[in-house]
């Protein structure tokens, strides 16, 4: 599987402070700071290869820190209204929720990471907060059949 990653990835430097709690992204998609500057997006899309959106979640321009979304699902800020979801749901092409980690924590970056086949969550979420969490990003159905057959096309393409 190492043989797989590139062997070199593509790095660029910008100067941009804090550039994780401004931008979240999944493999098609990044939400970015209202503000950030626009070297600094074209560097994100040029490099991440994604199509890049100037959002807020719950008026909070921090969105790499107030969200957290795969290619399966994603989970929003609590007071995310409805008429956001559905506008972020939209962009991002999944299903997103609005609901806390970390036995409240309104800061859904800090309390936990995801991927499409896996999360880790902080310590002190709760059961309610862990099932939101897996039904959100489809956890249950990310079985290991299911990541190898999705992955054998790539694992094949690389060994090749």
């Amino acid at each position: 599987m190492v043989s797989w990653c590139p062997t070199t990835p593509p790095t660029r430097s910008c100067n941009t402070f804090a550039t994780a709690s401004q931008t979240h992204c999944n493999d098609y998609v990044a939400l970015v700071h209202p503000d950030l500057d626009r070297e600094t997006e074209e560097i994100l899309a040029d490099v991440l290869k994604v199509e890049v959106f100037r959002q807020t979640v719950a008026d909070q321009v921090l969105v790499g820190s107030y969200c957290v979304f795969s290619n399966q699902g994603g989970l929003v800020h609590p007071k995310t209204s409805i008429e956001d979801q559905d506008e972020l749901s939209s962009l991002l092409q999944v299903p997103l929720v609005a609901g806390t980690v970390n036995r409240g924590s309104e800061v859904i970056a800090a309390g936990m990471v995801v991927n499409d086949w896996c999360a880790f969550c902080g310590l002190d979420t709760t059961s309610t907060e862990l099932s939101v969490v897996e039904s959100v990003f489809k956890l249950n159905e990310a079985q290991p059949s299911t990541i190898a057959t999705s992955m054998r096309d790539s694992l094949i393409d690389s060994l090749t």
